[in-house]
């Protein structure tokens, strides 16, 4: 399965977004930036089975963004062979966990498991 990577760090509005699309997808010339286009080239242009995978998204770009993500969840309902994901930004703070807590959570959770 191919699969295809859009880095939100640098995406601030949708030409950002379709401009680096264009740059991972062999995108038809009539290609329009919208998500009519959109839904129209993954659902009958791209070769599957394809992988979109969004990563280093911000809160406030799920937001911005929501009609895109709500188009893609769409198609990945409407197609067997095609799939999306999108993933939050870590924030330098978001590691503190130590592996030794890692390790106690997994135990703990492996404990209640058990006692079902």
């Amino acid at each position: 399965m191919k699969t295809i990577y859009i880095d939100f760090t640098d995406i601030g509005d949708d030409e950002d977004f379709y401009t680096q699309l264009k740059e991972k997808i062999a995108l038809p010339e009539h290609f329009g930036d919208n998500l009519d286009a959109l839904s129209d080239v993954i659902t009958g242009e791209l070769e599957m089975p394809l992988h979109i995978e969004f990563v280093n998204m911000t809160v406030d770009q799920l937001e911005s963004f929501e009609d895109l993500l709500t188009t893609l969840e769409d198609i990945e309902e409407e197609s067997e062979e095609f799939t999306f994901s999108y993933y939050l930004e870590q924030y330098e703070g978001d590691d503190d966990e130590t592996e030794e807590e890692e390790e106690e959570s997994h135990d703990e959770n492996k404990e209640n498991n058990d006692q079902k």
